[in-house]
């Protein structure tokens, strides 16, 4: 089955050979190349009959990795730089956005999360080994709704709170994001971002100073902090879609 754009998994191919009843010794060639889907383990044995007894005896074995033995690689870059500087990948400049449009850039990324969940028909393919699929982008989203929600309460129930450390990437492989159902995670996600978007809006000018610090020491208002969640859900639009700041088409109704 030829390669695709949208699904490639790399396979290893192990040919051996080996020729005689009385020898042992073989020769093995490994072949790595990219398809659509294959099975775990194909074993071909082609047995011949010659004259003088001999027999030829070739296994081909197509061996992919498990799903769980490829992912992608943590991404340990400080992003609290867009809060300053226009985003060149996803197109948002996260610091021009005002406070008035926070609930709704908020409520608007979300739908557009809801739209490919329930919608794409390779929402659970990935688009290599090594990269995450729209569901396993979107459960991370879901995820992401939810943690600000939580943080956002420390930051205005406590003073100058320090959120406990989130490793997204074991999240991700602990929750098991690639095994969960996309239509549960739209629903999820969707409930999320109502109650994240109500709090959004019921907040007051003194209330966008308070402040909140992560566990590496950034230190966020609930205005920046605000505005660099905005970029994280609206930058992993453009992870999947390639369209540079996709929220900016719809609106809150």
């Amino acid at each position: 089955m030829p390669a695709t754009e949208s699904r490639k998994e790399n396979l290893t191919i192990f040919l051996s050979t080996g020729l005689s009843t009385n020898r042992t010794d073989s020769c093995t060639e490994v072949i790595n190349f990219s398809t659509v889907e294959a099975p775990l383990l194909w074993t071909l044995k082609v047995p011949t009959k010659a004259a003088d007894g001999l027999r030829n005896r070739t296994r081909l074995h197509v061996v992919q990795p498990p799903s769980e033995a490829v992912q992608p690689q943590p991404d340990t870059k400080d992003w609290t730089w867009v809060l300053t500087q226009r985003c060149d990948q996803c197109g948002l400049s996260v610091g021009e956005i005002k406070r008035e449009d926070f609930a709704s850039r908020a409520f608007v990324a979300a739908e557009e999360w809801v739209q490919i969940l329930r919608s794409s028909p390779a929402v659970t393919a990935r688009p290599q080994p090594d990269v995450w699929s729209p569901l396993e982008y979107g459960a991370h989203v879901r995820d992401v709704y939810r943690l600000f929600d939580a943080r956002l309460v420390q930051m205005l129930t406590e003073d100058n709170p320090t959120f406990a450390y989130w490793n997204q990437d074991e999240t991700a492989i602990n929750e098991r994001y690639r095994e969960e159902d996309p239509e549960v995670v739209a629903d999820e996600l969707e409930a999320a971002a109502q109650g994240f978007v109500a709090r959004i809006q019921s907040l007051t000018a003194e209330q966008y100073r308070r402040r909140g610090m992560r566990s590496d020491g950034a230190e966020f208002t609930v205005a920046t902090f605000l505005q660099y969640f905005l970029h994280d859900v609206i930058h992993h639009l453009w992870d999947v879609t390639g369209q540079q700041d996709a929220a900016a088409s719809l609106a809150l109704e």
